[in-house]
């Protein structure tokens, strides 16, 4: 069985929504002073909506996984490419010979 909550889901909900709606976004410290809570039982409250919600450090997770996503794709074409060309005798210069432009 769970432990008993410190602060009411009511209350959670209502210091979520209130720093939704701030701008500027007003610091947790001042804001959970305001409330009466622990400055970092608002910032947990907050981290979790966002990312409940899919908005900010997860969207940016997710950003950076497609991200790899596509670079990964992009050396595994790279490599078939050099693979290619290294069959057919195709001369690749090393990085450093190449003309710089």
């Amino acid at each position: 069985m769970a432990p008993p909550r410190k602060y009411p889901d009511a209350l959670r909900a209502h210091a979520v929504r209130l720093y939704r709606e701030s701008d500027p976004k007003p610091t947790f410290r001042g804001m959970a002073a305001e409330l009466g809570v622990h400055h970092e039982a608002l910032r947990l409250w907050i981290r979790q909506a966002e990312s409940e919600a899919g908005v900010g450090e997860s969207s940016g997770c997710e950003r950076l996984a497609e991200e790899n996503r596509r670079l990964r794709k992009r050396i595994a074409d790279l490599e078939r490419l050099i693979a290619i060309m290294r069959a057919t005798r195709v001369p690749v210069a090393p990085i450093g010979d190449r003309m710089r432009l």
